[in-house]
């Protein structure tokens, strides 16, 4: 999920050539009523999404039960040892700071999607 629709867009592409089904959204209220009708494995999310945060969206998923197996990624600007922090706190399992490179984010997926399954 991210406000950048650019972004998500090329995202998104780059997950479904590697076969993963994809969802996006561009806002948190958005991504709320996604996470209200649909589960998943792995989210990537924006700290700094508009009417919803990214640290709010991942508390949200972590209190669903099946939110609690879910490999949660920031994919963000900030990257400050307390965004970090702040990330882990709100349930995020990695903190990478944009612009990621695709071979990063898709070893990442790679190893810790296998492991989190």
């Amino acid at each position: 999920m991210d406000d950048n629709k650019d972004a998500t867009t090329s995202m998104v592409r780059l997950l479904e050539i590697t076969g993963a089904e994809t969802r996006n959204a561009y806002d948190g209220q958005q991504a709320l009523a996604l996470i209200a009708r649909e589960e998943f494995e792995i989210a990537l999310l924006d700290i700094g999404l508009p009417k919803v945060s990214g640290h709010d969206l991942a508390r949200e998923i972590r209190k669903q039960e099946w939110g609690k197996k879910a490999l949660l990624v920031a994919l963000t600007g900030w990257g400050q040892n307390d965004d970090q922090e702040l990330s882990k706190e709100a349930g995020f399992d990695h903190h990478l700071v944009k612009p990621v490179s695709p071979e990063a984010l898709l070893n990442l997926l790679a190893g810790d999607g296998a492991s989190k399954t």
